[in-house]
């Protein structure tokens, strides 16, 4: 059994990277096709609002528009306030999402995104320092690539494990 698990695994993991593969192409194909655009601008605004803690991000989306969003490092939660989108994604594949709807993105994920029609989409992330510098919560919220994420999470779970390891010790002594 060790070895068909073994085999899905490593199938499932050729898999992933082969979809992380094509986004990322698919992305850089995009940013070179003429009239394409990145991050805030006159066609897709982004409204960026702030609670204790708390980092709102919002983005108009125009019918006919597609984009590729960016690796979140944490996983938070969408709201789809209006509107209809084809969504691809690593671990849900294409699916059709229509509004009023919200949902758990989970850690890592990235979209490639085809709005059907006009569509307003939220997301909320945590604003550990409450800073409103749109820099430095990029930094705290994005990954820059898969590579990044992978470090960060390798990074987040050591942190997590000498944690756990301290409360153990603090327990037995």
């Amino acid at each position: 059994m060790n070895e068909v698990s073994n085999l899905s695994n490593e199938i499932a993991e050729q898999e992933k990277a082969e979809f992380r593969n094509n986004v990322v192409d698919f992305e850089a194909n995009l940013r070179q096709t003429e009239g394409s655009f990145i991050g805030d601008n006159a066609v897709c605004p982004l409204k960026h609002t702030f609670a204790d803690g708390i980092y709102v991000r919002e983005i108009f989306i125009p019918a006919g528009a597609v984009l590729v969003g960016k690796i979140h490092k944490h996983g938070h939660p969408n709201f789809l306030m209006s509107g209809e989108v084809e969504v691809v994604t690593e671990g849900g594949g294409a699916e059709r999402l229509v509004a009023p709807l919200s949902m758990i993105s989970s850690a890592g994920t990235k979209r490639v995104v085809y709005t059907i029609t006009d569509t307003v989409w939220v997301t909320i992330h945590h604003n550990p320092t409450n800073t409103q510098d749109l820099a430095k919560l990029e930094k705290i919220v994005i990954a820059d690539s898969y590579e990044d994420y992978e470090k960060f999470k390798k990074i987040e779970s050591n942190k997590f494990v000498s944690l756990y390891k301290k409360i153990i010790k603090k327990l037995i002594s």
